[in-house]
């Protein structure tokens, strides 16, 4: 059985240009990156563990050598978002911020990050287990490899949280 692909891209093109044959303007490929666990937890566990800064600081980072020293949640449309992201040396720091544009309790929240880029994250309830599947627009500045490999690693992190946690 083939590997599921994970990476799509997507070309927006122009309605006119296509019944046209004009060159109106060019929109740039987006890169989309999905990456997806399933917990053994149910969707009220999996939701709150997700959406509350006490839970967050404890599951997101990407690897041991950094964590987040703070969380800010404002979960509603419209309403903000802040993981404070430091190195544990203390090198380095990153705000990972944005709002949020869309909320379906136990089901879905979408977002655009401070840098435009958008998000979308999926819950889905199968009895005591919940698939979470992410989706997002790859960032120029690093490989889509590399940010595939990141975004999977705090999901990871996450799934292994909740499921020690979740007594």
């Amino acid at each position: 059985m083939p590997e599921k692909v994970n990476i799509i891209y997507l070309r927006i093109v122009s309605l006119y240009e296509i019944l046209m044959g004009g060159n109106i303007m060019k929109i740039p490929e987006k890169t989309i990156i999905i990456v997806e666990t399933t917990v053994q937890a149910p969707i009220e566990t999996v939701w709150r563990f997700w959406t509350e800064p006490s839970h967050i600081i404890h599951w997101n980072n990407a690897s041991e050598d950094w964590l987040t020293t703070r969380a800010e949640n404002d979960l509603r449309v419209d309403g903000r978002f802040l993981s404070r992201m430091e190195a544990r040396d203390g090198s380095q720091g990153f705000d990972f911020s944005g709002k949020y544009t869309r909320v379906e309790l136990h089901k879905q929240i979408e977002s655009t990050l401070d840098d435009g880029r958008n998000v979308q994250v999926l819950f889905v309830p199968r009895g005591n287990v919940t698939a979470v599947t992410e989706a997002f627009e790859a960032e120029q500045e690093n490989s889509v490899e590399l940010q595939k490999e990141g975004w999977q690693a705090i999901l990871n992190n996450f799934k292994k949280y909740v499921e020690t946690h979740d007594k």
